[in-house]
């Protein structure tokens, strides 16, 4: 016990850690690092990964009037996929950027600049990861295993764009967001401009919630030499980040009139809650946003678990009006 009466840290703990996370006090010490380089103590980026993937599949759901058991795997099996492909891109993030990472006060207690892992270890943990997530992948039809493995090269690319691009985030949200494309196909069976639209507003979703995030490391990426909207932006970030909110509502109101155009007029008005709930939870963190509070902004960014949330909840309500 420490002198204030608290437990210490768990050794190795990474400082944006959630408190009290599973992996630093249930897991295994020897499966700890490798957890951490998954960020499985840090679960949002897995529910930022996922929640474009359902929102894919409820709308082709609510479209086609049914979800049955396909939609019940392509749920469970993207919320596992979710966890296994931001596992292995955090760990292609981490391997690239190992040398960066020590010199960001945020970053340095990852396992690899703090010396938990090596380089090459941390290489064999993200094959076994995609592997796995390719078997997933595998139970999908041809069109959707088509756009899993084309959905490698954004995966690939984003960890080197904050060296060449201020809109890295853009890179981040084709990543990210590619299970709206990808769950909508594997329930559909084929792509739609539903689909495609929805992909794009998560890509601006991403643009607003990453700005937050990378407020928090603006002073060390200025010192490091890397890139970021919350630099090119700087105190003009509020009006960006409202042109995103904008956009986002907009595109995801297009891609429900366009899927559910024929579909019950109840179950339209209901998915219509959708962009709209959404876009008043965004408008909430605009108006806490303080871009120089780094415990706020870290608050802001994991909220969007939530207001992720919202339209999967409102789609697949449509789903059982339709």
């Amino acid at each position: 016990m420490t002198e204030t009466g608290q437990s210490p840290e768990p050794k190795g703990q990474v400082s944006d850690a959630v408190r009290g996370n599973w992996v630093d006090h249930l897991a295994p010490d020897w499966t700890r690092p490798y957890l951490r380089l998954s960020r499985a103590d840090r679960p949002i980026g897995t529910w930022l990964l996922l929640l474009p993937c359902w929102w894919g599949l409820f709308l082709s759901a609510a479209q086609q009037g049914r979800f049955g058991w396909d939609g019940l795997w392509i749920m469970v099996g993207s919320g596992a996929g979710a966890w296994l492909m931001r596992g292995a891109g955090c760990t292609w993030n981490d391997i690239t950027d190992r040398h960066f990472d020590g010199q960001v006060e945020r970053t340095k207690s990852r396992p690899i600049p703090s010396g938990q892992v090596s380089a090459k270890q941390a290489a064999v943990w993200m094959v076994l990861q995609s592997l796995a997530a390719l078997l997933i992948l595998l139970t999908f039809n041809k069109n959707a295993i088509l756009l899993g493995f084309v959905s490698l090269v954004p995966v690939a690319i984003y960890p080197f764009a904050k060296r060449f691009t201020y809109w890295p985030q853009v890179f981040l949200g084709i990543a990210f967001n590619w299970g709206a494309l990808l769950a909508w196909t594997a329930h559909s069976g084929s792509l739609g401009w539903p689909a495609v639209l929805l992909y794009l507003a998560g890509l601006s979703w991403t643009l607003f919630y990453d700005t937050i995030y990378a407020h928090q490391d603006k002073e060390d990426d200025v010192m490091i030499g890397v890139k970021s909207t919350a630099l090119l932006f700087g105190k003009d970030t509020p009006k960006w980040m409202l042109r995103f909110l904008v956009i986002t509502v907009l595109l995801m109101l297009a891609a429900i009139l366009i899927a559910l155009i024929g579909a019950s007029p109840i179950a339209l008005i209901v998915a219509i809650g959708a962009p709209w709930a959404l876009g008043w939870h965004l408008v909430w963190q605009l108006r806490k946003l303080d871009i120089d509070d780094g415990d706020g902004l870290l608050m802001l960014f994991r909220a969007n678990r939530n207001a992720g949330l919202l339209p999967v909840l409102f789609f697949a309500a449509a789903v059982i009006l339709n």
